[in-house]
């Protein structure tokens, strides 16, 4: 095997292992926002548990976070909660910078 061809290797290896990283960040920030979701339409116990995995599954609807963002901003307004899309964006961020942080750690 060549030098190109060890690089090559290691360039994509690395690159399928970064994917899986981002993937599970990703879906834990999803159950944390969830969560935090929860807590603010009162929810608690396996209610909360469920709806945090509503949250995770509205990921797969369409490429990106818009579809978690809809389904919190519906929820929220059905449930007559006051929180604007900026609100959960930035919640959005603060949840994956904890949920690279503890995948990186092994947690």
């Amino acid at each position: 095997m060549s030098t190109f061809d060890q690089r090559k290797d290691a360039f994509e290896n690395k690159f399928a292992h970064d994917e899986e990283l981002r993937f599970k960040a990703t879906a834990r920030r999803n159950k944390l926002l969830g969560l935090w979701a929860a807590e603010k339409l009162g929810k608690s116990g396996p209610d909360a548990d469920a709806y945090a995995k509503s949250v995770v599954v509205a990921d797969f609807e369409e490429a990106g976070d818009e579809d978690v963002v809809r389904k919190v901003k519906t929820d929220f307004a059905a449930g007559s909660v006051e929180v604007g899309d900026a609100e959960i964006r930035r919640v959005m961020t603060e949840l994956l910078i904890r949920a690279a942080e503890e995948i990186q750690a092994g947690r």
